[in-house]
């Protein structure tokens, strides 16, 4: 969204008024979220200092709107813009995926698209923190961002010259996961920078529902163009849709807003955040779950293409419709998790969400029938959603905003780094004992991932 955009949205109400009913009309009309506000009674003595820096404590719940974090033009604009670019990011991991799968028959090798995705992510996450919490946010989004829009146009020239393999489509693939690994950091402090403190965990799923819409549109829109048009022009597509976030960062970057302060020496900045993470006993919980929880999801994504293949027997639209569905799926979630996290704690919702992820994991590979697998997979993308929000914001709300960034970054390198032993390991598992085994013990490990968190989280929850 460009600058002038948010002149526009200041200026007009009315059409602000309209764009927040619609997202009403979206999420459903009562939709709040329950999330935890500051108290004067409230003390962080039980949970201690790290480095001299105060840690977050769980706080006594308060509902507050879901769109609320809109009021903030900001926020709002960069949602917008997030939304175009994740788009395009959905596209293009499609594309990458299914010409993948098209060039190899290894599942092994089609699985590698994920590894390539998340081991940037998991060698520079640390370094990505340190860097977030020392410079001037809105410029290196900018460049960061225009970095992998020149990534996703590089990877359309090879296409369309006829240069493409599935070397080349691994590589630049892990040229824009550094691209993802130093921005994820700064994006997400600047984000819950954005917002009031109170209002992080509904910013939170928001950022989730337009990365779910996106998810939604994205699949679906590859799988019909993958065929008629191309890889080249959906990667090319992937690069156009960075247009509104450099916009927004360019605005944001020209209006010299001032620069983060740094009195420590870059090795003091990285031992401070390790150690303001590992020493936070429920930060260690959080960590713990994330990298149990992603190792064991990752078997979907990396393995879908070839169940569609070797399984199913059908074609890149069959591909686009059931990812599809899985965004679809964490779209819904949002008209009834508010109502959810108002009755149960987050420790509860991760597990309830949990159960029902691993469960369409088991189902999945005893099925062939697509009129079972869209409600299925529409029912994991519900459990998906709240996974996926319960653990960011749990991780968001756990640390000052000085240390955010570097705390955050430790979060996503265990998350990556679950992400790609998993993408490597059940790809592996897939080649040995095929796909639907693949599929089933995956599902059996979030099963027992449920079952840990509830029965060692009942006295530290999240």
């Amino acid at each position: 969204m460009s600058f002038a955009a948010e002149v526009f949205w200041e200026r007009h109400n009315i059409t602000e008024k309209i764009f927040r009913k619609a997202i009403l009309l979206t999420v459903g009309s009562e939709a709040t979220y329950t999330v935890q506000t500051m108290s004067e009674s409230s003390s962080s003595a039980h949970l201690g200092s790290t480095a001299g820096i105060p840690l977050s404590p769980p706080l006594p719940r308060r509902k507050v709107p879901l769109t609320r974090p809109l009021r903030h033009a900001r926020y709002r604009n960069i949602w917008l813009a997030n939304m175009v670019s994740n788009m395009g990011t959905w596209i293009q991991t499609f594309a990458s995926a299914w010409l993948v799968a098209s060039l190899s028959k290894s599942a092994s090798i089609t699985s590698l698209v994920q590894t390539a995705t998340y081991v940037p992510i998991f060698l520079f996450a640390l370094l990505a923190g340190v860097v977030a919490d020392a410079v001037h946010r809105p410029k290196f989004l900018f460049f960061c961002n225009l970095y992998m829009a020149l990534c996703a146009g590089t990877m359309a020239v090879l296409v369309t010259t006829g240069r493409i393999a599935a070397t080349p489509v691994l590589i630049l693939t892990f040229c824009i996961g550094i691209g993802t690994a130093f921005i994820w950091p700064a994006w997400q402090a600047a984000m819950s920078g954005l917002v009031e403190p109170d209002e992080v965990e509904a910013a939170a799923t928001l950022n989730n529902l337009s990365y779910n819409l996106s998810a939604i549109i994205g699949p679906a829109l590859g799988g019909v163009l993958f065929g008629w048009i191309g890889p080249s022009a959906l990667f090319l597509a992937n690069a156009l849709s960075f247009a509104g976030l450099l916009g927004v960062y360019w605005a944001w970057w020209q209006e010299r807003t001032p620069q983060a302060t740094v009195t420590e020496a870059f090795g003091e900045r990285f031992l401070c955040g390790v150690k303001t993470a590992f020493g936070c006993a429920r930060y260690r919980r959080i960590l713990r779950n994330v990298c149990s929880v992603f190792f064991s999801t990752i078997a979907f994504a990396s393995l879908l293409p070839v169940f569609v293949r070797d399984v199913l027997h059908m074609q890149s639209s069959t591909y686009g419709t059931l990812m599809g569905c899985l965004g679809a799926g964490a779209v819904i979630a949002a008209f009834f998790l508010p109502q959810v996290r108002a009755r149960i704690d987050k420790s509860g919702v991760l597990a309830g969400a949990l159960v029902v992820y691993g469960l369409m994991l088991v189902t999945m590979s005893l099925s062939r029938s697509l009129l079972l697998l869209v409600p299925l997979i529409l029912c994991g993308g519900m459990a998906w959603s709240a996974t996926v929000s319960t653990l960011n914001a749990a991780a968001q709300l756990s640390f000052p905003a000085a240390v955010r960034a570097r705390t955050l970054s430790i979060y996503l390198f265990v998350m990556s780094g679950g992400y790609v032993a998993g993408s490597v390991f059940w790809g592996q598992v897939a080649d040995r004992f095929g796909v639907r085994a693949a599929l089933a013990a995956a599902g059996a490990c979030v099963l027992l991932n449920a079952l840990i968190l509830v029965s060692g989280n009942r006295k530290n929850p999240l």
